[in-house]
C-alpha cells in the first residue's frame, strides 16, 4: 500500500495577494505565477503578466486608466500610470522579498530596485510617493528615478504591514502598541493619535483624507478620528466576541464604513451622525437608486432623506442607566455573510507561503474591502478559491404589525472566481 503523502498537486493558478486601486476602478492580483489587473465592475481580466514565479505584493499608482491598444487588442495602462511596485512572494518568489520592484508595464521590464534589510509586508504608491512597510519601520521615499528617501519611520510590531498612504497624508502604527502616527506630505508635521489599548490590526483612511479608521487585535470595536485635530469621532461596536479583523473600508462620501472579519460577517455603520457630517447627499441617493434598480428586488424601496439611523439593536435598554456599555454602543445597521471558502488554517505547505496581511497567519487573505461607489461594496478574497463579491446598500421594507417601517439593509447582488480555476 502506497502511504506516501502527496508532494504537490495541480490545483490551478493560486493568487498569493489582492489590493484595490485607490477608487475601486480595478483590483491587482498577485499570484504563484506572475501578476494580474482586473476590472473591478464587471469583474474582468484586464491585464495579465507571466513572470514564471510568484509575486507576493502588487500596488499599483492611484487610478491607473486602462485602454486598449488596437494593434494588439491587449488592455494597457498609460503614461505615468504604466508604473507598479511589486514583491516576490510564493514557494519560488521572482525576487527576494527584501526588494521593491518598480515594474514599468510599458516596457514589460524592472525600472527601479529598492532593496531592505527585512521583509517588506506592504507598498502603498502613488504618482508622487512611495511607502514600504516593514516589520518595524515605514519608508517614505519620493517617486523619483531613482526614489529620494525623505524619511524612516520606526513602529511597533507591524506583522500585518498597516500602512495608509493619500494625496496629503500617511498613516501607520506609532512606536508604541495601540498607537496611530500620521505624516502630512507637505507640511512633514507628525501626529500621534492614541487610538487603542492593544496592537493595531487595521487601518483606513477617507478619501478625502479627512477620516481615519482604526481597529485592534481584540477586534470589537472601530474607532473614526478626524485626522484635521486627532479627536476621536466615533466607537463603533463590531461585536461582544473577539475577532480577527479582515479589513475596514470607508464610503468614497465618508457616510459609511464597512468592515470584514474572520467570523465571515460584513457589518456596514452609518457615520451621517459624526460632528460635521449629514445625511446622504442627493448623489448618494441617486446611487443608492440606481444600485436598487440593478438588483431588481421587489423589497427594496427608494431611500429616505430624513430617516433615522438604525445605529443600536438594544432598544430602551441603551437609555438605562449604569447598564454595561455595550447596551449604549453604537452598531452596524446591516450585516450580512461572506465567502471565506474551505481554506482552513493549516500547516498545508502549499498555502504557508501566502501572506498573511489583512489575515489570520496561514491563511490567504480574505475579506478585502472596495468601495465601487457610496451604495456598492467589492470583497476580494486570494487563495486557490480566488474570489470576487458584490454587495448593494439600499433600504429594504419590512412589516412590523400592521405597519410598513423601512430599514436600511445590505445584500449580496452577485460574485465570481476572478483567476477561473
Amino acid at each position: 500500500m502506497n502511504t506516501r503523502p502527496v508532494i504537490d498537486e495541480s490545483h490551478g493558478p493560486i493568487s498569493l495577494s489582492a489590493s484595490f486601486n485607490s477608487d475601486v476602478s480595478c483590483f491587482s492580483v498577485g499570484t504563484d505565477t506572475g501578476f494580474c489587473v482586473f476590472s473591478s465592475e464587471p469583474c474582468a481580466l484586464q491585464v495579465s503578466r507571466l513572470l514564471n514565479a510568484g509575486i507576493g505584493i502588487v500596488e499599483m499608482v492611484r487610478n491607473p486608466p486602462l485602454t486598449t491598444n488596437p494593434r494588439t487588442g491587449i488592455a494597457e495602462m498609460l503614461g505615468n500610470y504604466n508604473y507598479l511596485a511589486l514583491v516576490g512572494g510564493g514557494k519560488n518568489p521572482r525576487w527576494p522579498q527584501t526588494k521593491v520592484i518598480i515594474w514599468d508595464d510599458a516596457k514589460k521590464k524592472e525600472a527601479v530596485t529598492m532593496e531592505h534589510k527585512t521583509a517588506v509586508l506592504r507598498v502603498r504608491l502613488t504618482r508622487t510617493h512611495i511607502a514600504v512597510a516593514l516589520v518595524n519601520a515605514v519608508h517614505l521615499y519620493a517617486f523619483s528615478s531613482p526614489p529620494t528617501r525623505i524619511a524612516i519611520f520606526e513602529t511597533a510590531d507591524n506583522h500585518l504591514g498597516l500602512c495608509c498612504l493619500g494625496s496629503k497624508l500617511l498613516a501607520f502604527p506609532g512606536r508604541s502598541p495601540g498607537k496611530i502616527q500620521t505624516f502630512e506630505l507637505k507640511t512633514q508635521n507628525v501626529s500621534i493619535i492614541p487610538a487603542h489599548a492593544s496592537s493595531l490590526r487595521a487601518l483606513d483612511l477617507s478619501q478625502d483624507e479627512s477620516l481615519l479608521a482604526s481597529a485592534s487585535e481584540t477586534g470589537t470595536l472601530i474607532r473614526v478620528f478626524s485626522t484635521a485635530n486627532c479627536a476621536k469621532l466615533a466607537e463603533l461596536r463590531r461585536g461582544v466576541d473577539p475577532a480577527f479583523i479582515f479589513s475596514i473600508a470607508i464610503s468614497p462620501d465618508s457616510n459609511t464604513l464597512a468592515v470584514t472579519s474572520d467570523k465571515s460577517t460584513l457589518h456596514v455603520f452609518d457615520l451621517t451622525q459624526l460632528p460635521g457630517r449629514s445625511p446622504a447627499t442627493p448623489a448618494a441617493r441617486s446611487s443608492t437608486n440606481s444600485a436598487r434598480r440593478r438588483s431588481q428586488s421587489p423589497q427594496i424601496s427608494s431611500p429616505a432623506a430624513d430617516d433615522e439611523p438604525q445605529s443600536n439593536k438594544w432598544g430602551f435598554f441603551s437609555k438605562i442607566p449604569l447598564l454595561p456599555r455595550i447596551f449604549s454602543d453604537t452598531y452596524s445597521f446591516a450585516s450580512i455573510h461572506f465567502e471565506m471558502g474551505d481554506e482552513a488554517i493549516t500547516n498545508d505547505s502549499s498555502l504557508k507561503y501566502l501572506p498573511a496581511l489583512g489575515s489570520l497567519p496561514t491563511r490567504p487573505m480574505k475579506g478585502i474591502i472596495g468601495w465601487k461607489d457610496n451604495a456598492t461594496i467589492l470583497i476580494l478574497g486570494t487563495g486557490r478559491d480566488g474570489r470576487w463579491e458584490r454587495f448593494r446598500i439600499g433600504d429594504r421594507v419590512i412589516q412590523q404589525g400592521q405597519e410598513e417601517v423601512i430599514k436600511k439593509d445590505v445584500w449580496k447582488d452577485g460574485w465570481k472566481r476572478y483567476l477561473g480555476s
